[in-house]
């Protein structure tokens, strides 16, 4: 069900607003006229379970919302009709365990692949279909999943911290044992693990816009690592957090890559040089994720405190603070309007009702 957060919810902390930015970067002074975020509620629709949703995700037209992290299937809604629990559509059947991660085709509006770390497997679903397309057994438990901008190619990171990469590409599907061939051999596209060498180090992990390159955070490690796919030569190595960095974004115009740390501070590099353009210091607690909006002005970020915070890219100004019901492992811009979608789980109160997942949008049109 629906609800609004309530006066009984945790007080949350006011942003501290940074120094003055130079004109020339505010919105006035580049006739951009931005939402009245705090014109706007939270809705948070809670799902009946023990456990945490653990992440939400978009697909390419911003059409369906996926959110997983309950139980062993993937609760779908289109949320122009709908987010009631009842009016989600639920993949099953893919996995043995716990969902934890999804990801939508960057190309394609109904495909999308789930992975679990208990099962050890990546399964890819097409949403006009009940049954998954394909299973992929691993070695390694999948922490993470994203798809390159193509489509075609998809980075893991594992629970040991390690990066690995498949592939789709055109395969020979077997002829049925005893019958003899009645023609050329069909072929399938199908996904296959990728022979990178061995593997890298990274705890999260993207791809560039152009697909050619991959950016690689470690969460023992101060530097981000950007490098070259699919050689994985180094070509940047910026520091970028004090004890770890733990979540990255790109801008979708190409200007800026957004990182974040255990520090609590979120830094914004410039492509052309990568040097850290400017600072934002709003959260107080260590940052879970960061996401861009379409148009690249604004930066929503995900943290360990019950809030989520909206701030303006080319300033560093925080515009607004999103209360939430706990804290949030991640959040998502939709692909083309000002409406972002988080996940997590809410707080349990000594005499008060048990702890829920909750699925929350907020902003535009929600």
């Amino acid at each position: 069900m629906a609800s609004q957060n309530t006066k009984e919810d945790d007080e949350i902390p006011v942003p501290e607003r940074p120094p003055s930015p130079p004109l020339h970067t505010t919105f006035a002074a580049r006739g951009i006229h931005p939402p009245n975020f705090s014109a706007f509620k939270p809705r948070d629709y809670r799902i009946p379970s023990p456990h945490a949703m653990t992440h939400v995700a978009w697909s390419c037209d911003g059409k369906k919302l996926a959110a997983v992290g309950i139980d062993k299937g993937t609760r779908v809604w289109t949320p122009e009709k709908s987010m009631e629990s009842r009016a989600a559509t639920v993949f099953t059947g893919g996995h043995t365990d716990d969902v934890d991660y999804v990801a939508w085709n960057p190309t394609h509006p109904e495909l999308f692949c789930t992975s679990s770390q208990k099962d050890r497997r990546i399964v890819f679903w097409d949403a006009r279909q009940t049954r998954y397309i394909q299973q992929v057994p691993l070695k390694v438990s999948p922490v993470q999943v994203t798809y390159a901008p193509d489509g075609n190619s998809l980075l893991y990171v594992s629970g040991g911290n390690q990066l690995f990469f498949m592939t789709r590409g055109k395969a020979s599907e077997p002829r049925e044992e005893g019958k003899p061939p009645t023609g050329p051999a069909k072929e399938k596209e199908e996904w296959r693990l990728a022979d990178a060498g061995s593997p890298r180090p990274g705890s999260t992990a993207i791809f560039n816009h152009m697909g050619d390159g991959v950016i690689v955070t470690h969460h023992q490690e101060h530097t981000l690592r950007v490098m070259d796919y699919p050689s994985l030569t180094v070509r940047e190595a910026p520091a970028a957090h004090v004890g770890g960095c733990v979540a990255v974004a790109l801008d979708p115009r190409g200007r800026y890559l957004a990182s974040g740390g255990y520090d609590s501070i979120v830094n914004m590099f410039d492509l052309n040089d990568w040097i850290c353009a400017r600072t934002i210091t709003s959260c107080e607690h260590s940052i879970n994720s960061l996401s861009f909006s379409h148009d690249g002005e604004y930066l929503a970020i995900a943290n360990a405190g019950s809030y989520i915070d909206i701030c303006a890219t080319e300033t560093g100004v925080p515009l607004h603070r999103v209360p939430a019901l706990g804290p949030s492992p991640t959040v998502t811009w939709h692909p083309s309007r000002y409406v972002i979608a988080y996940c997590g789980q809410t707080k349990a109160r000594e005499g008060g009702p048990a702890a829920v997942a909750v699925v929350s949008l907020f902003g535009l049109g929600d």
